[in-house]
């Protein structure tokens, strides 16, 4: 099974601030509370090819995930793809950003995909949690960029 989901806000900030701060993926544990930790494993500034690596805590179990950088194109678009083996994953995801009056407009969108018997058993639970969380998700990167960046 797998499913979408998307979150738009308007984060008080110039784009290329609001750019910034997002493609230093390592910045979001302070808009993720499920987030424990991020860090960037590859060389080089972040582009294309880019890995992060993460731990995260869904439903009370840590796992480790990992992901690549597909597409990068400043100050606009920022896309991914999970690499991990993890029973629930999002092989598809970004920001899109556009300029709105003195700020940016920012959509989060995340493609959460079920596999193997368990995945498939809990990405429908997964992606209605990841829905109903949306809104407050998208606040909360609001938050962290006007008050981080």
């Amino acid at each position: 099974m797998s499913g979408s989901f998307e979150v738009t806000t308007v984060v008080d900030r110039p784009i290329e601030q609001v750019f910034a701060y997002l493609a230093a993926g390592e910045n979001d544990p302070k808009f993720s509370s499920r987030v424990l930790e991020m860090r960037k494993t590859t060389d080089g500034p972040v582009g294309v090819g880019t890995v992060f690596q993460s731990t995260v805590k869904d439903a009370g179990f840590k796992t480790k995930r990992e992901f690549e950088i597909t597409e990068f194109e400043a100050p606009t678009k920022i896309r991914w793809a999970e690499r991990s083996k993890n029973p629930v994953v999002a092989p598809e995801g970004g920001y899109d950003l556009s300029p709105e009056g003195a700020g940016t407009k920012v959509r989060l969108h995340n493609v959460l995909e079920g596999r193997g018997f368990f995945g498939r058993l809990i990405a429908g639970p997964a992606l209605k949690s990841a829905r109903k969380g949306a809104d407050d998700f998208g606040a909360a990167i609001k938050r962290a960029v006007e008050s981080d960046g």
